[in-house]
């Protein structure tokens, strides 16, 4: 029997690319997955039997949401992926709404996710895993706020953390960065801004940056990551092609 066997998992953000992929992933590893998104997603059945996914259609921003689904499914673990794709283009075509588009998506969710885990609370041994962005470590002048709101999003989760450990919570938080990928929505829009910043094509761009992050090497790695023992856990990771990175 898998370690995920009846350990509820929610993914919010599982309608596609990397969240779509995780869902299936822990889906497969034995775990009932509520998949949440605003849009509807097709999952494939779990080949081993054990696991499965029920699609639940909500705005993960709205701030009843967490709440109402964290008491109705009583997680175990809970994998926050949703968030806004930003608006490729410099700073001064910018917009503030187009600026902003991130803090009030990406931010507010994780906000409104970590807060509820902390108030409710999730029961002990319960793993929060936010992904954020590589881009809150090396930046992303195309994309508007992106980059702060995703680092915004890793001090948020070390705040819950902290909190989790001031009130003998026997909850781990941690972040997940991943770097860019085309297989992705907002990964092929920013490889092709970028690539046509550097006077490149998207296959030269994209060959500089290693082996490709796919949805399913997401799956994995993060699933590998919620069974591991809590206190090997690093606060936050890179995740590349090649699988998980702690960092310092």
């Amino acid at each position: 029997m898998s370690h995920l066997s009846g350990r509820t998992t929610i993914v919010v953000g599982a309608s596609r690319g990397l969240g779509h992929g995780i869902a299936t992933a822990f889906a497969e590893a034995g775990a009932p997955v509520v998949a949440v998104s605003r849009t509807p997603g097709e999952f494939p059945e779990p080949a081993n039997g054990e696991g499965s996914i029920h699609a639940v259609l909500a705005d993960a921003g709205d701030a009843t949401v967490a709440g109402r689904l964290l008491d109705l499914h009583e997680p175990l673990n809970l994998i926050v992926v949703a968030g806004a794709n930003p608006h490729m283009r410099p700073l001064q075509q910018h917009t503030w709404e187009t600026f902003s588009a991130n803090w009030e998506s990406d931010v507010r969710i994780t906000f409104h996710w970590l807060r509820e885990v902390l108030l409710k609370p999730l029961r002990p041994g319960a793993r929060v895993v936010v992904v954020s962005s590589g881009a809150a470590l090396a930046g992303s002048p195309l994309s508007g706020g992106y980059a702060g709101a995703k680092a915004t999003q890793r001090f948020i989760t070390g705040y819950a953390q902290d909190e989790a450990q001031r009130a003998g919570l026997d909850i781990s938080f941690t972040t997940v960065l991943p770097r860019m990928t085309p297989l992705t929505e907002l990964g092929r829009s920013a490889a092709r801004a970028y690539a046509v910043r550097n006077g490149q094509s998207q296959e030269e761009y994209l060959q500089q940056m290693g082996p490709l992050l796919t949805p399913e090497i997401a799956g994995s790695s993060l699933v590998e990551l919620v069974g591991s023992q809590a206190e090997a856990v690093a606060p936050g990771y890179l995740l590349t092609g090649a699988g998980l990175k702690k960092l310092g």
